[in-house]
């Protein structure tokens, strides 16, 4: 029996290993199904500029919406958060724009991201909503959370904001030892990917070629053109949410990595003194907060959302 169990073992890690497609797909089609059983539904919201939006749905309470950063999908970021939170909370989780099922007709550009969440908000009906994003979703939080009338409470995770400048966009080059921050965020190729998840997570992860090469093709191959756009217009867009004034944002909880690599800690705590908002840092923790700490995160909104 114990002979058999191993060839059986044997048959199925040579199954996988023969390509990282089946891998890859595996992992999407796993995440995909574990929403689904637990009562989330997928749909797709026609834009107004074309285009179409897609996104998850599930829970039920006061409505949560989830953002994604960059390169990734909502399921993949936010899987095991949402599974979560959907005891407590309506949970929606969208694809960004040019990312996963999603795309615009409009402009690559934060304001076009920023306008399809409220598309969304308005097409489910909702008057006011919280928000938490992380990274690149960060900065379509705090985008929206330029018309406070409409957010109850919102959460960035690793996101500057409006502060981010020129230096510290300098500091990530030399740090990721590239040319431009596009070149990192715009992967190329397997390689490229392996290097963004080395300045992203704080465990250097062990990712086969053919692996790499399939998240390449899978997560990364669609969209480039717009994806770098969206790199190049941040700055003209984080010029226009400075204009801001930070007393009238609702009211906001920050979460940051200890070891964050693509915009260290000491952003967080500026953008905590910028805007008043306490900020939580944890320790042995990089960029990619939801992945690494999923519980304590999904812990952390819980409770800033429910407290008075």
């Amino acid at each position: 029996m114990k002979r058999s169990f191993s060839y059986f073992i044997l048959l199925w890690t040579l199954f996988f290993v023969t390509t990282g497609c089946e891998v890859v797909h595996w992992k999407t089609e796993y995440d995909q199904s574990s929403l689904k059983k637990e009562g989330f539904s997928k749909h797709q919201l026609t834009l107004n500029e074309g285009g179409k939006l897609t996104y998850w749905e599930g829970g039920q309470g006061k409505p949560l919406l989830l953002l994604h950063g960059f390169g990734g999908t909502a399921a993949a970021t936010w899987k095991a958060e949402m599974l979560q939170l959907s005891k407590k909370y309506h949970v929606i989780a969208p694809d960004l724009l040019w990312f996963g099922e999603s795309y615009s007709d409009n402009t690559a550009q934060l304001a076009t991201q920023t306008s399809a969440m409220w598309q969304l908000v308005d097409k489910l009906k909702l008057k006011k909503i919280d928000v938490a994003g992380i990274s690149y979703g960060g900065f379509i939080t705090y985008d929206m959370m330029l018309t406070p009338e409409r957010i109850n409470k919102a959460i960035i995770i690793a996101s500057p904001g409006p502060l981010f400048n020129d230096k510290d966009l300098q500091d990530l080059v030399s740090r990721a030892e590239i040319q431009s921050p596009e070149e990192l965020f715009v992967p190329n190729n397997g390689d490229d990917v392996k290097r963004l998840y080395d300045n992203v997570f704080i465990e250097k992860k062990i990712i086969p070629d053919f692996i790499a090469n399939q998240i390449y093709l899978d997560y990364f191959s669609q969209w480039k053109s717009q994806r770098t756009q969206l790199i190049k217009t941040l700055l003209t867009d984080r010029n226009r949410i400075q204009r801001y004034d930070p007393k009238k944002l609702p009211q906001t909880l920050i979460i940051w990595g200890q070891n964050d690599k693509i915009f260290p800690l000491n952003s967080g705590i500026k953008l905590s003194k910028y805007i008043q908002a306490p900020i939580i840092v944890l320790p042995k923790t990089a960029h990619g907060i939801t992945n690494e700490q999923p519980q304590i995160t999904a812990d952390l909104i819980d409770n800033f959302l429910s407290s008075l």
